[in-house]
């Protein structure tokens, strides 16, 4: 892979650069940019990593992780495009920049990888979702999918895909703090201290995705055999459908492809 450059040491920045120094990545072959003074202290301190201008990043590196805004994007593509060299790799983090976005702005038959992560990749639990672009080979996919493997889960989609991505991973960890908030709220209603509440949801939660992942069972199954004919979680779930719970957040996550698609056509 050689050197990795990451443009923005915000906190998918530091995230990703935390999780190759775990991974086992040297930081002599990692560089990162960062204009404050005080945050260049700051790594400097924790991970002994380089700090470096944009231009010097984009020079130094092999494969350069672009993790800054999607407004500043264009502005750092205009000001490292004439440091990308044939062969490089680049992978863009930033939410609605599209592969033809990047490749229309760097050098002609550039590499580029298109990736939508998700904040739990700050436990090294990430989703993200990677989309190739028209020059991107074998070689530099599986690149970019080891890079964000450091931190989490990985996925390869078409880039037709990214929108629906963006609702359901991207945005979707909100969702689930959403519903967590909503049954904490529900046990101090019923009288719980909120610390024993938020234990209780806490835990819940963290059993039920556990349950999801290791017995491979259908959610449906596993709804049901909490189910008993006439007990509580009958009475509970006959109140979430009458409410409509689940068209509710298959309305929202529309909503929120919706929303992607129009931030990516630059309508927003």
């Amino acid at each position: 892979m050689g050197t990795v450059a990451i443009f923005g040491a915000g906190v998918m920045g530091e995230t990703l650069l935390s999780g190759l120094v775990r991974a086992g990545r040297s930081v002599d072959d990692l560089v990162i940019t960062e204009r404050r003074p005080e945050r260049v202290e700051e790594l400097k301190a924790k991970y002994g990593v380089r700090i470096l201008d944009n231009t010097e990043a984009a020079e130094t590196a092999d494969t350069l992780v672009l993790v800054v805004k999607p407004q500043d994007m264009a502005g750092l593509l205009e000001e490292i495009s004439d440091h990308v060299r044939p062969g490089n790799l680049v992978v863009s983090l930033a939410a609605g920049i599209t592969t033809d976005f990047l490749e229309s702005r760097l050098p002609p038959q550039s590499s580029v990888v298109r990736v939508m992560p998700n904040t739990p990749a700050l436990v090294d639990q990430g989703m993200a979702a990677l989309s190739p672009g028209r020059h991107c080979d074998d070689a530099h996919l599986e690149e970019a999918s080891e890079l964000l493997r450091s931190c989490g889960k990985v996925v390869q989609i078409a880039e037709k895909h990214q929108d629906a991505v963006t609702a359901i991973s991207g945005s979707g960890p909100a969702y689930i703090f959403y519903v967590v908030e909503a049954m904490i709220e529900a046990g101090v209603v019923l009288g719980l201290p909120r610390a024993t509440a938020t234990e209780l949801v806490v835990q819940t939660l963290y059993g039920a995705a556990t349950m999801i992942k290791e017995t491979g069972q259908h959610p449906t199954v596993l709804r049901e055999q909490v189910t008993s004919p006439g007990g509580t979680t009958a009475a509970a779930l006959r109140q979430l459908d009458d409410h409509k719970v689940r068209a509710a957040f298959i309305t929202a996550m529309e909503a929120a492809a919706e929303r992607s698609h129009q931030l990516a056509s630059g309508n927003g």
